[in-house]
C-alpha cells in the first residue's frame, strides 16, 4: 500500500526554498516515492487519497525531544521556575522514578503528539543511563517507535561528571566512564545504527552537555570516536547565559568559539537552544555547517529567551525546529512549535524576520539535513514519500485568504488527516489506527500515579531523616 495518488489539496508547501516553497495540483507515490506533482490523472485502479479542503506538507520533523518527560508534565514544583531550578527539581529529581513501563507509556504519549500533529521523523536525547535501570532506554525507545512507524534518531546522552545546579537535594546522577559511555554508544549503534539515506533507525552521539557534562579533555575524544564510528554528534548548548559564564570563566570564551577548538563544529552537529549566541557565534554556526535545533516553546516557558533562529537562516545556517521535552512544554507537538516559531521570531525581530513557508522549511527540509536524511524532507520527485495531509475544516481556518499557510499561522491542534513514511500510512482519518487512546490515558494516569506515589514516599523518608 505504498502507491496512490493525493489529490484535490488547497496547495502544497513544498519545504524548499523562495519561489519553488509552493507547488500545486496532485502527487503520485509510486513504490514510497514521489513519482509525479502537478495535473495528474488517476492510473486504472490507483488508489486515491483525497486531499480536498486541506494543504499537503513533507512529513515534519522535530530534532530535539525527551520522550521520558511526557509523564512529567505541568510537575507543580517545576512550573515557574528557571532553567537551573527547573532541571533540579523535574527532571534532575524524578529521573530515578521512571521504571521501564513509565518510560514505554511516556514514549507512547510523546510519539502520539507528534505523529497526530504532523511529525514523521523524531530525534529524542535520552540523557539518563544508569545501573540502577533494569532496563535499556535505548532499547524501549527504539521498540516504542517501531510501533509508531516514524523514523527514529536516538540522540544518545549521558554524563561522565555530574552537574552542579543551585541546590543539592537530588538523587545523584548517574555517570559513567568515558570508556563505558563510547562501549555503550557503540554497541547501541551496533545493533540500531542504519546509515542509509532512508534509514528508519539511527544513532547519534549526544552527551548531555559539552560543557557541564564531560571533562574538557574529552571533548575531542567524543568527536573523533563519533565520526569513527559514522555518527553525528548533538548535544544542550547555550541555552541561557548559564553556559556561557561557564566556558568564559572557565576557559576565556563564549561556548561556540571553545567548541570550536575542540572539532564539535560541522555538518554534521546539531545543537539544541542555542539562544545565548553573539552574534559570531552565529556566523561561525553558519560557515561551520552546525545546525541549530530551534526550541521556541521550551525556551518561552523556561524565560531563557529567543534563539537568534531567523538570523542563522538569513546567513545561509541550518535552522531546523524542534519541541523540547514535554516537562518544560506541555504542548509538546509540531504545529504548536509551527506557530511559535513563526510568531516568537516576528516577536522578537520584526514582521521581515520570518515566513510561514521559511517555518515550514526548518521544521522539514531544514530537519532533514540536521539529521543527515538526505532522502526526505522536501515534495519533490524522487524523495521518499514522507507527507502529512493537513485538514482545514476547523473554524480557525474559515475566512483565510491564503489557505495554504493555514497550518503554520493559524496554531491550535493541529488536525492531519493523512500521514505516510515512505508511503506508509501513520495517520490514517484523523487517527493512528492500531491506538487505544482512551487506554493510553489510562495508562498515563496509572504511571503519573505511581511516580506520585514514589516522590510522596521520597519526601516522608527525607523528612524522617531529617
Amino acid at each position: 500500500m505504498t502507491s496512490f495518488l493525493i489529490r484535490n489539496a488547497v496547495g502544497i508547501l513544498t519545504g524548499l526554498n523562495d519561489t519553488a516553497a509552493r507547488a500545486a495540483g496532485d502527487i503520485r507515490v509510486r513504490d514510497g516515492k514521489i513519482a509525479a506533482i502537478g495535473e495528474l490523472r488517476p492510473l486504472p485502479g490507483e488508489r486515491i487519497i483525497d486531499a480536498s479542503n486541506a494543504v499537503v506538507t513533507p512529513g515534519l520533523v522535530n530534532t530535539h525531544h525527551h520522550l521520558f518527560q511526557s509523564v512529567l508534565k505541568a510537575v507543580p514544583e517545576g512550573m515557574n521556575e528557571a532553567l537551573a531550578a527547573w532541571l533540579r527539581l523535574v527532571p534532575y529529581s524524578y529521573w530515578d522514578r521512571i521504571d521501564e513501563e513509565a518510560l514505554r507509556v511516556s514514549a507512547m504519549i510523546g510519539l502520539a503528539e507528534l505523529v497526530l500533529s504532523g511529525a514523521t521523523t523524531v530525534a529524542d536525547h535520552h540523557y539518563f543511563y544508569s545501573d540502577r535501570y533494569e532496563y535499556d532506554p535505548g532499547d524501549v525507545l527504539f521498540e516504542t517507535t517501531a510501533r509508531f512507524g516514524v523514523r527514529f534518531v536516538l540522540a544518545r546522552g549521558g554524563a561522565t561528571k555530574g552537574r552542579k545546579f543551585d541546590g543539592d537535594d537530588i538523587a545523584p546522577v548517574p555517570v559513567e566512564s568515558l570508556t563505558k559511555m563510547i562501549d555503550a554508544v557503540a554497541a547501541t549503534a551496533r545493533r540500531w545504527h542504519d546509515p542509509s539515506p532512508d534509514a528508519m533507525r539511527r544513532v547519534a552521539f549526544a552527551p548531555t552537555t559539552p560543557t557541564f557534562s564531560l571533562g574538557e579533555p574529552e571533548l575531542k575524544e567524543v568527536a573523533s570516536a563519533a565520526r569513527a564510528m559514522g555518527l553525528r554528534l548533538h548535544s544542550h548548548l547555550s541555552e541561557n547565559m548559564d553556559y556561557v559564564a561557564y566556558t568564559l570563566a572557565n576557559y576565556g570564551k563564549r561556548p561556540v568559539h571553545w567548541l570550536a577548538e575542540h572539532d564539535w563544529l560541522g555538518p554534521d552537529v546539531w545543537f539544541a537552544h542555542l539562544v545565548e549566541c553573539a552574534p559570531d557565534e552565529v556566523r561561525l554556526l553558519a560557515e561551520t555547517g552546525t545546525a541549530m535545533a530551534h526550541c521556541p516553546q521550551a525556551n518561552a516557558r523556561l524565560g531563557s529567551g529567543i534563539a537568534p533562529a531567523a538570523t542563522l537562516d538569513a546567513l545561509g545556517g541550518t535552522v531546523s525546529l524542534a519541541v523540547d521535552g514535554a516537562a518544560a512544554n506541555e504542548a509538546a507537538d509540531m504545529a504548536s512549535a509551527l506557530y511559535a516559531a513563526f510568531a516568537i521570531q516576528r516577536a522578537a525581530n520584526g514582521v521581515g524576520a520570518t515566513t510561514a513557508e521559511s517555518v515550514l522549511r526548518w521544521a522539514s527540509a531544514e530537519g532533514a539535513k540536521a539529521l543527515g536524511f538526505d532522502a526526505i524532507g522536501t515534495i519533490e520527485v524522487g524523495k521518499h514519500a514522507d507527507i502529512a495531509i493537513f485538514d482545514l475544516g476547523a473554524p480557525r481556518y474559515f475566512g483565510q485568504h491564503d489557505r495554504v499557510v493555514g497550518p503554520i499561522v493559524s496554531g491550535g491542534e493541529a488536525r492531519v488527516r493523512h500521514s505516510f513514511v515512505g508511503g506508509r500510512a501513520l495517520v490514517e482519518n484523523y487517527r493512528i489506527p492500531w491506538l487505544d487512546l482512551a487506554q493510553l490515558d489510562a495508562d498515563a494516569a496509572r504511571v503519573v500515579g505511581k511516580i506520585a506515589k514514589k516522590t510522596s514516599e521520597t519526601e516522608e523518608k527525607t523528612r524522617a531523616i531529617g
